[in-house]
């Protein structure tokens, strides 16, 4: 079902349903805290974040998505002094293919590739 509201346009919205199910859709999306104990700021559809090493992160959803062919946009910033300006990278783990329930992400310091851990980690997954 859609709602249209009446114009010139006849502009048409999707209704809830079908944003939450289309392919247009952001499935799920997180901001976490990745040093120490990771503390999830916000979200929608992350069920936990699990630290399974140093830069090494599992983001649970709480509904499984479709099938693994969703797609993830990764952002990562450095706070509190950690001295990473500019050098922050965040992927998808190469070593770990992504799952209907959950999916690995990796952080780094982009001069020299090290596995670190960052302040403010978000991600992203539309399908």
């Amino acid at each position: 079902m859609t709602t249209t509201i009446s114009g010139s346009n006849g502009i048409v919205f999707p209704d809830l349903t079908s944003m939450q199910t289309g392919q247009q859709a952001v499935k799920a999306w997180v901001n976490f805290n990745g040093v120490g104990t990771v503390a999830i700021r916000a979200g929608y559809n992350v069920a936990s974040i699990t630290d399974t090493g140093t830069g090494n992160y599992t983001v649970n959803f709480t509904t499984a998505m479709p099938d693994a062919n969703y797609a993830v946009g990764i952002g990562v910033a450095a706070g509190n002094g950690l001295g990473f300006s500019g050098q922050q990278n965040g992927n998808l783990d190469p070593n770990v293919a992504p799952a209907v329930g959950a999916l690995a992400l990796i952080t780094s310091n982009s001069i020299n590739g090290a596995s670190v851990d960052f302040n403010f980690i978000t991600a992203i997954v539309s399908r």
